[in-house]
């Protein structure tokens, strides 16, 4: 372990977790805003999955510690699961509702524990076991309440993002010692760059306006919490990582509904419902843990 993820303790990789969760729910205000909803459907998704994984890439440049940079095979699988992740979660935000994409992505859990156990030879833990039954039962909830409307390609598209978001978790544990900034940038800078010449002969425009949202959710939106959910997930274990997280999808709803008046259906307030009281048995029963090794 270097120095600096041992100055971390558990409370402190806590608070920058729920601090990402809170930052990565401000999608629910922004993708859903009339600015970003006037782009066509159609072009939507990929100019999202593009321009804000580029944005965040430039933007966390000066944070990236270059004398701790290494360019190694264990990149690969971060930066792959990262670049899937991306375009299916935003095909979902644009084709179904922000609550049902946002819970549906969260199936990652399940993956996140099952092969933190198997892969990463991590202890399961009993309050975490409670938690993970609760936020199956939400998701399993949402999905199987919304699989016959007008959404289910959304949700399909979310429930893939979920297995991808997976590998994105498990790889940040996995590459702890590696500088979060420098993991950060190239997770996004490869996945922009993948998407860009496709986005570039669609031959779209943005106005100024769409231009700002698009950087803000770049940077603030996607980036910046990326890099504070790596040096969260470095002094805790990848499954209560995975737990805390859930606090997205308890927010995105709320944001959109708060800010758009988007309606959030009974299956997502019930789904949340069991997130939320997941975590709260979770944290007033088993409120800590010690460092894992």
């Amino acid at each position: 372990m270097t120095n600096h993820q041992s100055s971390l303790n558990p409370t402190r990789g806590r608070v920058f977790l729920i601090a990402a969760a809170l930052l990565w729910s401000l999608s629910g205000i922004v993708i859903k805003s009339p600015v970003i909803q006037a782009i066509p459907v159609g072009d939507r998704s990929l100019v999202l999955a593009c321009y804000r994984a580029l944005f965040a890439a430039v933007g966390l440049l000066p944070f990236v510690a270059w004398r701790r940079v290494r360019v190694t095979p264990r990149l690969v699988p971060s930066v792959v699961s990262f670049a899937v992740m991306n375009v299916l979660f935003v095909s979902a935000f644009t084709r179904t509702t922000a609550g049902a994409a946002s819970c549906l992505q969260y199936t990652s859990t399940a993956w996140v524990f099952l092969f933190g156990w198997l892969v990463l030879k991590e202890k399961i833990h009993r309050g975490n076991i409670v938690a993970l039954v609760c936020a199956g039962g939400g998701i399993a909830w949402i999905l199987f309440s919304e699989q016959n409307d007008q959404h289910a390609d959304g949700n399909l598209f979310a429930l893939g993002s979920g297995i991808a978001y997976a590998g994105v978790m498990l790889s940040l544990r996995w590459l702890r010692n590696e500088d979060a900034a420098w993991v950060t940038v190239l997770n996004h800078a490869v996945s922009g760059l993948v998407l860009l010449p496709l986005v570039l002969t669609r031959h779209i425009e943005l106005t100024a306006l769409q231009w700002s949202l698009v950087a803000f959710l770049g940077v603030f939106q996607m980036g910046l919490p990326y890099v504070l959910a790596a040096r969260g997930v470095a002094v805790l274990s990848v499954q209560e990582s995975a737990l805390l997280v859930l606090l997205e999808p308890i927010l995105v709803p709320l944001w959109a509904w708060l800010c758009w008046g988007e309606h959030i259906g009974g299956p997502t307030l019930f789904g949340g419902g069991l997130i939320l009281g997941g975590l709260a048995v979770r944290y007033a029963v088993w409120p800590d843990r010690p460092l894992p090794p």
